[in-house]
Order: structure tokens, then sequence, then C-alpha cells
């Protein structure tokens, strides 16, 4: 078992990159709990080892050196693979269930079974949902176009589960369930990378799939999923990004006559990084996501001002007296080109189904009432799109109609008021004393995880500020792109379940925490501060009971994921049970 601590010790950014005398104001944070940088060689800052688990554990189980080095390396696939193994049984047991459409289903269905038919959303008629179900061939799809007000990147994913197993509700919940799915298998190799720890990677991605709005959004046909899974894409795409050109920084520094690697000013402020496949690679993802939804926006411009300081703090590690220079001179374009270009062709370009045909909605716009414009010189596919957002824009800005299940977001962390998907009630049920049983599908979070989550992400804010830990700042970002935003919309008509966009992040930030409880290992270096050394017990004795801690709160966890199972598969339960779990009165 690891920590996050060796990671935050070799990975820091802020500070003295050439080992000098903390500035004055390090010197005032120590009161609030900042540790200076311990002596950490230049290469490890700039590209950190993995962390390797202790022989303990396989001395225990009489496994020979070999064959434990064999297993540690099948486990930095295997792990996350078995763990998006139980994420996907979990996703996709009776994904049919409740035969209905629940929710916005009513929109994205129909909207991505006209899409990919036909090119263009149409105009479907009132109460048609239970003719679909019935017999969906039976309806014929309307070529009047329909007025949409979200981009169609998730409806054709949405679609193409449908094209696979027709216009039913497995159909059209097979490719977000798919993606729910694999997002898992990202978060833990994410996790993996970000903490340098195997155990740390898969810890994560377990925490998502035992998340319950993660889990109840991967079995529905919304647009929000799509979004955090091209969201959680395109931070991994960073992740990888910035380990390899800090490892191209690394490796055109000079070595000196021991073999140590020493800083350069000259090679940290004047060294081109060359080609960035995996930034580029996140700009597309970004494209996607604001493609799916115009909230990606936000995220493109929280991930992009983060890959620059990243390269900030890689330049002066590497030892640039003027990073910010370098950076501005050397790697601003060129992050800008591969990101925001990128993102905005990928977003035109997801709109070819509307363009090539002519019966889209305002696809003519520009020929009749925009006819005339200054603008006139522009394709008029172009300027019909323009207005067309324009008036989307409009829409989403003035959408403060009231509903029963809208919340503010200063509740979405302690899960004020949870959305109600579906919900059936049975008579005659004998196992009530009611004589009633209850069947709900709510999109809710696991309450514990995120209760737990909102200490998680007051010790990572903590951790970025104090303790200059790269990755804290990388989580608080995921987490605020994704949810701050709404803050500026308070009086528009909003969700909780639109959180599910940050749910990798806080996942992240419970898995830090729960690495800090455990502790480091002693006799690593980790955590010179704290005196644990090989010979210190009492390191021994507080890793031991911060790995019970650590676990009886993951095992709580997956208890209270089970516990609210029946309220996120829509199972019947006697209206008894189903009272006990709404532990909130909000949640009724």
């Amino acid at each position: 078992m690891t920590s996050t601590a060796p990671e935050t010790q070799r990975g820091q950014d802020a500070g003295d990159p050439l080992g000098e005398q903390p500035t004055s104001w390090q010197r005032r944070l120590r009161r609030f709990g900042h540790v200076p940088r311990p002596e950490t060689s230049l290469r490890d800052r700039l590209d950190p080892p993995w962390t390797r688990p202790g022989r303990q554990v396989w001395s225990v189980l009489a496994i020979p050196p070999h064959v434990a080095d064999r297993l540690v390396r099948w486990s930095a696939w295997g792990g996350p693979l078995l763990v998006t193994l139980v994420a996907g049984l979990l996703r996709f047991w009776k994904l049919d269930q409740p035969n209905a459409v629940i929710f916005d289903e009513t929109y994205y269905a129909k909207d991505a079974w006209a899409l990919v038919n036909q090119g263009y959303e149409g105009s479907w008629p009132k109460d048609v949902d239970k003719l679909i179900l019935k017999d969906p061939s039976s309806v014929p799809i309307p070529t009047d176009p329909g007025y949409v007000v979200h981009p169609p990147v998730g409806k054709w994913i949405i679609g193409f589960g449908e094209q696979l197993f027709g216009f039913t509700p497995f159909g059209w919940r097979f490719m977000v369930a798919v993606l729910g799915t694999i997002s898992v298998l990202l978060l833990c190799r994410i996790g993996r990378r970000l903490f340098r720890s195997t155990f740390l990677g898969c810890l994560a991605g377990l925490l998502l799939a035992v998340d319950g709005l993660h889990f109840v959004m991967s079995r529905t046909a919304l647009l929000d999923l799509i979004v955090m899974f091209f969201v959680l894409a395109a931070f991994g795409c960073l992740v990888v990004d910035r380990d390899r050109s800090r490892r191209r920084l690394a490796d055109a520094l000079p070595v000196d006559e021991e073999g140590v690697l020493r800083p350069d000013a000259r090679i940290a402020e004047t060294l081109r990084l060359g080609w960035r496949p995996w930034r580029l690679a996140a700009g597309v993802m970004l494209g996607l996501a604001c493609a799916t939804k115009w909230n990606g926006l936000y995220v493109l411009a929280a991930f992009g001002l983060m890959t620059v300081l990243w390269d900030v703090g890689a330049r002066r590690t590497a030892g640039a007296a003027r990073p910010y220079m370098a950076v501005l001179r050397r790697d601003l374009t060129p992050a800008f080109l591969s990101t925001v270009p990128v993102a905005i062709v990928t977003y035109i370009v997801s709109w070819t189904g509307w363009i090539v045909t002519d019966k889209g909605y305002y696809r003519n716009w520009a020929a009749t009432e925009g006819k005339g414009s200054s603008w006139s010189w522009l394709p008029d596919w172009l300027r019909s799109l323009w207005h067309y957002e324009n008036q989307v824009y409009d829409f989403h800005v003035g959408l403060t109609s009231g509903h029963t299940y809208e919340s503010n977001p200063w509740s979405w962390l302690v899960l004020g008021r949870p959305v109600s998907y579906f919900y059936e009630e049975q008579a005659g049920c004998k196992e009530s004393s009611t004589g009633k049983c209850a069947a709900e599908v709510l999109a809710i979070g696991t309450p514990l995880l995120w209760w737990l989550a909102c200490f998680a992400l007051a010790y990572v804010v903590w951790r970025w500020l104090f303790r200059r830990d790269w990755r804290a700042g990388a989580i608080a970002c995921g987490v605020a792109a994704g949810w701050v935003p709404w803050f500026f919309y308070q009086e528009r008509t909003i969700f909780l379940f639109y959180a599910v966009v940050f749910v990798p992040f806080l996942c992240l930030a419970v898995t830090m925490l729960l690495g800090a409880i455990v502790g480091p290992a002693a006799g690593t270096g980790a955590r010179a501060d704290l005196g644990l050394t090989s010979k210190d017990p009492t390191g021994e004795r507080r890793r031991t009971l911060g790995a019970i801690a650590a676990g009886v709160l993951v095992l709580l966890i997956i208890w209270n994921f089970i516990y609210f199972w029946p309220l996120y598969t829509g199972t019947s339960i006697p209206e008894d049970l189903w009272r006990d779990r709404m532990w909130l009165d909000t949640w009724v």
C-alpha cells in the first residue's frame, strides 16, 4: 500500500528549484503546515519515479521476488481492468430497466434517433413515448425540423447505440453505459500516473465505480455523463503531456562529473519542447465536450491555463530565471494553437449532419431572414449556424422556469436536492406496513463518498496552497471547472446531476486524502519531517492504524452504495424501506 507523500516531495513545482534557502513567504507559511522541499534530485523532481510496493506482503505470501516483480508489472493494467470489469458488470446489469422513458431521455433518445437516420433532429409529437416503448417500428421519424438547444455530439453517441440495438431503452442507454465504464478505466490510469501508485489509481477508479450519481448517469441517456467522459479524457491527455514534456526537458539538461543532473538557465529558457500530440488530443477531447454541452467551454479555459502553468513550473524547476517569460516565448502560442483552434474546428465538424442537409432548424436562415447582412460574404451555413447558436444562448441564460427538482450549486456537495428520474408505486405490497411498494431511480451520489469529499476538497486546497503540491492544484482545477461556472447562473434552472462532470475529481480528492491517512512507507524518505525511517516503530504503527482507518472508510462507502442500490436501479422495495433511505427531507 502506498501514499501520496513520495510524489509530493518529488513533484513540487513551486519554491526554489535550485535548493537555496526558503523565501520569506515560505517561512511565514510554515505555521500553516508548509514544509520545505527535502533534498531530492533534479531528475526526480522533473520525472518522478513510480512508487514500488514493499516486500513485506510478498514475503508473507511466500512469493519469490521475480514473480512479485512480474505481478507488479501486470498490475499496472491488470488492476485497472479488474476494477473496470466490476464497474461494467454493475452498469450493464438490467440496463433496460426500468422499461420506460425516464426524465430527459424523452428529448435525447428521440433526437438521437432522428439525427442518426436523417442528419438533423425532428419535431416529435407529444405523448409519443408510449408508442415508442410498445412498437418503435410503428413510429415514423418526423421530417419537420426540431428546435434543440444542445450541440449534436452526445446525441450522435446515443444514436450509435440505437443503431446497434434498436430504438429501445437498452439501445439508447448502451453507449452511455460504455462511456461510463471506460471512464472508470481512465480514472484508474490517470490516478496511477498522478500519484505514481497503481494501488491509489485503482482506488480512485473503485470510488468512481461505486458513486451513485455516476452510476445512475451511466445508465441514463442524458448528455452530462458524455461531457464528463471527454473532460476526463482531456485531463488524462494533459497529464501524459506534462510527464513527457518534463522528461524531455530533463533529458536536455547537463550532467556533471558525478552523473548528477544539474539545472541550466539557458536550456530551461530556450529549449523548444517540440511536437506534443497529447496536448493536441486534449484539444480534440475538449472540443467534443463543448460539442456535447456548452459547459465544456469553461473546462477548456481552465485546463488551458492549467497546462501553461505546468510549463512554467517545469522550466522553473529546470533552472529558468524567468520562467513566465520563457513560457510566453516558447510555449504559449503552441499551447493555444493545439487546444483552442482544435476545439473550435472539432465543434464545427460535429455539426456536419446539420450542415449537409437543408432541413435542419434555422438551416436556411442566412438565405431568408438573414439575407443582405453585412456578413453575407461568409458561407450561408456558417451564418445560419452562428444565428442558431445565438438563439440557443438566449434560451439557456433565460431559462428560469421553476422545476420540482432544481437545486442551487451551493447544495450540490452535500447532496441537498437530488433528482428523481423515475418513480412508481405498487399497491398490494405485503412486506410493507403501508401496503405499498416503491420503485425509484434517484440521481444522487453515494452520500458517504460525497460528504467525505467535502473534507477531501478542503485538504486538497490546503495541500495545494501550503504544500505546493501540483496534483492537488490539478484536482482542484477539475472540480472548479465543472462546478464554479454554475454559480454565475443561480437564477437559471439547474440540477444536481450537472455535477457528474467533476465527480472523477472528487474521487481523486478522496483518494489523496485516504493516501495521506495511510501515510508513507517507513524507510522511503518520503516524510523526513515526520521522522519516519525504517527503524521507527512509531511510523510503522501509525501507518498500520492509517491503513485500517482508510480501509474502514472505503468499506463504508461501498456499503453505502449497496444500501442505496434499489434507488439507483429502480428496484421495487417496500415503502417503509424506501422511506428509511430518505435521509434528508429534501430528498423526497
